[in-house]
């Protein structure tokens, strides 16, 4: 298990540290004379029919709901094992993570209603700040090496893989529009094809994959965000089957080989095509309005309080425990790197506000300030914390 564990955080961090550098390059290039290719790259339109059935859309929302939704199957593959056989297998595993990512959502999101509880079409930009990139959030504490016990790094991972799971329960309830209910039940019979093949512990990976690009389709045409097909195909992937007497594991495999793609691949592009805001359009002086202040805020002050306050409480009111080795002031260095929205908080801004020149990129801005400054100031704070003296790190 730990050496999963381990794995799973050198990946994250690795692909954390990469998109720190596909961001750069992406504002550099959408500020520079080579803008209007950068543009016209992401709105090439990319067509798919066959008969009378069409998919059109642009490069940028192929990458957004279409490779994104690999991104989620990932996603789900991991918190499947992770509730299955991993760190939230278990209430006292459980406990601490799952009340600081409750803190983490509830605080940015009332920070985000309060600051623009006057402007409908603001106020649906309310979850942006509430998530957590796992990526960017784990590619920072690798950079303070062995300054950071593996517990607080299991602390961590944990508490982002319930953010994902808040995120996705957010995005399934909140930010689904035009629902045809006819295409809804063709994607409720093909999730029943998938819960069938479960039982019958059917582990033929390619056979999964094939129903659930249907799936995708049909979730796509239906209204509801198609990227959630890929957490419903993630749960219907067996954990373990039995095969000749041997036991394998369908959904680890299926996750290895998707991880190093998603990783390094999938993020980095989302990145590039959502990362490059056009700051020479920018008045700064809308930055102090509703939506990217109500953002700033939430990333930077609502996640780090809202984590910290409710994982104190926790450990206080002996409802959890803190993990081996740390501090108060590491928790709270973790708490403010909770505020590395990033990638999450751009990919439901996308779905927010689905006109990406409304607030004329104030809110995309707004994410990369909070999160940049959540970065530097949980790294600060851990880099100069102390783990108690009688741990081995």
């Amino acid at each position: 298990m730990k050496i999963l564990v381990n794995s799973f955080i050198k990946k994250e961090s690795s692909s954390g540290l990469i998109l720190i550098f596909v961001t750069i390059f992406a504002l550099a290039l959408r500020n520079s004379p080579l803008s209007e290719y950068y543009y016209d790259f992401l709105h090439i339109a990319i067509h798919f029919s066959v008969n009378d059935f069409v998919i059109s859309k642009p490069l940028y929302l192929w990458i957004n709901d279409g490779f994104m939704a690999f991104f989620f199957l990932v996603i789900g593959l991991e918190i499947k094992r992770e509730l299955l056989a991993g760190h939230l297998s278990s209430w006292s595993k459980i406990s601490l993570p799952a009340f600081a990512a409750l803190g983490g959502m509830l605080f940015p999101a009332l920070i985000y209603l309060l600051i623009n509880q006057n402007d409908p079409q603001a106020s649906n930009g309310w979850a942006i700040p509430t998530a957590t990139d796992i990526a960017f959030s784990l590619g920072i504490l690798s950079l303070l090496g062995k300054r950071v016990p593996l517990s607080l790094k299991i602390f961590l991972m944990a508490l982002a893989i319930i953010d994902d799971i808040g995120a996705i329960v957010i995005i399934a309830l909140f930010y689904t529009s035009n629902l045809s209910i006819e295409v809804l039940y063709a994607s409720v019979f093909i999730i029943f094809i998938l819960f069938i093949m479960n039982r019958l512990r059917i582990s033929i990976i390619s056979l999964y994959m094939i129903v659930g690009i249907i799936l995708w389709i049909t979730v796509l045409k239906s209204g509801v965000h198609a990227t959630l097909a890929g957490i419903v195909l993630a749960f219907a992937i067996p954990l373990n089957t039995k095969t000749e007497n041997k036991v394998i594991s369908p959904a680890r495999h299926l996750k290895h080989n998707l991880h190093y793609w998603v990783a390094f691949f999938i993020l980095p592009l989302f990145a590039f095509a959502n990362a490059g805001v056009d700051l020479r359009d920018i008045d700064f002086s809308k930055m102090t309005q509703g939506v990217p202040l109500g953002i700033m805020l939430g990333l930077f002050f609502g996640k780090q309080l809202g984590v910290f306050i409710f994982s104190f409480l926790a450990v206080k009111l002996n409802l959890a425990k803190l993990p081996k080795c740390t501090t108060w002031l590491q928790i709270y260095g973790i708490s403010v790197l909770t505020g590395i929205g990033f990638t999450m908080s751009l990919f439901i801004d996308s779905l927010a506000f689905e006109d990406d020149t409304t607030y004329f990129y104030t809110d995309r801005l707004a994410i990369l300030i909070g999160s940049i400054f959540s970065g530097i100031l949980g790294y600060l704070i851990l880099r100069f914390a102390k783990s108690k003296k009688a741990c081995t790190i």
